[in-house]
């Protein structure tokens, strides 16, 4: 069975992330099956946008830790982001569910997305020993620079309303319809020349694309490096055993140990059993 699900209707080619077993989390096979969905629906006259959306409660839950790090999935991240940002037509994402870390960067690649009821987000990498490295390529020119920080540093989980707030999803239902949200926005594309929604996509997203130019190989030189390193090791070990990492154990050993309503979070977004990492 396919992991992305390809439909389309009324002009919109609807791809579907469909990964139960994990979370959707981004898996070569995945990532692969997504970058073709990608580019038969930019081959194809008849579509004028892209729907992205997912089954289940999680959007996408991060790299698949079960699969071991390599270089080639860090360079498949950054091609499948990077063809989300060059499409020459519109990429909307659909959120009602739950996305960590790399999924993260899914949302930043778009260039329309819409946060309903279920959804929450977090940057959960600091807490596995790594870095939103390459997911910053997308993120950080459309991230509100102080929530970034915060976000990144803390791995705090924040709701649909927020993640408007800071820029990294378009419109926020949180106890509202993603499909109702949505509906006026894909009228609007339906009614776009091929030509005219090419032409409107390459200005907003030049500064993306100016950003994949300038940093994508020293972040992809980074996250290579942090998921190498033994302390990503420890961090990713110790959220497939369930258990806390051993930096935790060090500073509650020192006196200086997290709080009670932290400690739940520290198996890496173990709300959603998502893997919750990113390259």
């Amino acid at each position: 069975m396919p992991l992305v699900r390809a439909t389309f209707a009324r002009g919109i080619a609807t791809l579907t992330l469909d990964s139960p077993h994990n979370r959707n989390a981004l898996s070569a096979r995945l990532v692969a099956e997504l970058r073709e969905a990608l580019a038969a629906a930019g081959r194809d006259d008849r579509v004028r946008a892209v729907l992205l959306t997912h089954t289940g409660t999680t959007f996408c839950a991060g790299a698949d830790l079960s699969e071991p790090p390599s270089a080639s999935g860090t360079s498949g991240l950054v091609a499948l982001l990077r063809s989300i940002v060059e499409l020459p037509k519109p990429v909307v994402a659909r959120v009602t569910g739950h996305v960590r870390a790399g999924g993260l960067g899914l949302l930043g690649a778009c260039d329309i997305s819409a946060a309903g009821r279920g959804a929450s987000f977090a940057f959960t990498e600091a807490r596995l020993g790594l870095a939103p490295a390459v997911i910053s390529i997308p993120l950080l020119p459309r991230l509100d620079r102080r929530a970034a920080a915060r976000y990144y540093l803390t791995g705090e989980r924040f709701d649909a309303a927020e993640a408007a707030r800071i820029g990294l999803v378009t419109i926020a239902d949180p106890e509202g319809d993603a499909d109702e949200a949505l509906a006026p926005v894909l009228d609007g594309l339906r009614r776009g020349s091929p030509q005219g929604l090419a032409e409107s996509k390459r200005l907003v997203t030049a500064d993306v694309l100016g950003a994949f130019d300038r940093d994508g190989e020293p972040l992809a030189a980074l996250s290579a490096r942090l998921f190498a390193s033994e302390e990503a090791r420890e961090g990713m070990t110790a959220f497939l055993e369930r258990r806390e990492p051993v930096w935790i154990r060090e500073a509650a050993d020192a006196g200086a140990g997290p709080s009670a309503e932290a400690a739940p979070e520290t198996t890496a977004a173990g709300d959603t059993g998502a893997a919750g990492a990113s390259r």
